[in-house]
């Protein structure tokens, strides 16, 4: 299987349970292994034959800002389905963490797999 990935996306996101993480946007950053829809891009070299990374990380970006979520596996999900629906890939996984969020711990995170159904 083919795949795009990207590595240590850093975002803003409105996630979080507690009271002071609902009050503002907080540092995540994304890890994205996306099969690839097709083999055409492979003979096209076209960008149109492949998922377009700039589009998608503006995609996530635009969504994070008009979005809220309680936990990191929420926001996952979220960008999973996104992945999935919009840009036509066959497989993803999404890992996120939230950075500096506990004293001694440098990030904590999910990971998750989805495949179209």
């Amino acid at each position: 299987m083919d795949q795009l990935y990207l590595r240590d996306v850093r975002l803003e996101a409105k996630v979080g349970i507690y009271k002071r993480e609902r009050a503002t946007t907080q540092p995540v950053a994304l890890d994205l292994d996306i099969a690839l829809p097709h083999a055409r891009v492979f003979e096209s070299g076209k960008v149109a034959d492949t998922i377009d990374y700039a589009v998608l990380v503006a995609r996530i970006r635009a969504e994070l800002a008009a979005r809220r979520f309680g936990l990191v596996e929420e926001l996952a999900a979220f960008v999973a389905q996104l992945v999935l629906d919009e840009f036509h890939a066959p497989w993803v996984r999404v890992g996120v963490a939230k950075l500096g969020i506990l004293k001694d711990v440098r990030l904590v995170g999910v990971s998750i797999a989805r495949g179209r159904a």
